[in-house]
């Protein structure tokens, strides 16, 4: 497995065994995924209305919302998304929204007392 390097707050590199470590060490391994969640969205949104061959008016009305929150939706770096908007917008362009929760495998386990 590959090793990165350390951060400005110390350690050496052994220290990490995955990029994840190493985005936890600088405290914004929560912040890239949801950035990359969201940008992973607003791409499938965005297709979605390419094949559907959906304007930005169209699906805003579709949405039952303004053009402006339409474009918040599609942006990327927008990370503050309702998720009765993300549910509008999926069903806009005839899709639904699937969300799970995972368990955490690196996350050591908590036991109870």
């Amino acid at each position: 497995m590959r090793r990165y390097p350390p951060t400005t707050g110390g350690g050496s590199a052994s220290q990490f065994s995955d990029f994840d470590d190493f985005l936890k060490e600088d405290g914004i391994l929560e912040e890239v995924q949801a950035r990359a969640l969201k940008r992973a969205l607003a791409e499938q949104l965005d297709d979605a209305m390419q094949s559907g061959k959906l304007s930005k008016v169209n699906m805003a009305q579709r949405m039952a919302t303004s053009r402006s929150q339409l474009d918040r939706v599609l942006d990327p770096s927008n990370l503050s998304i309702q998720l009765d908007t993300l549910i509008k917008a999926a069903s806009a362009v005839g899709k639904t929204v699937a969300i799970r929760l995972k368990p955490d495998t690196k996350r050591s386990r908590v036991t109870a007392a």
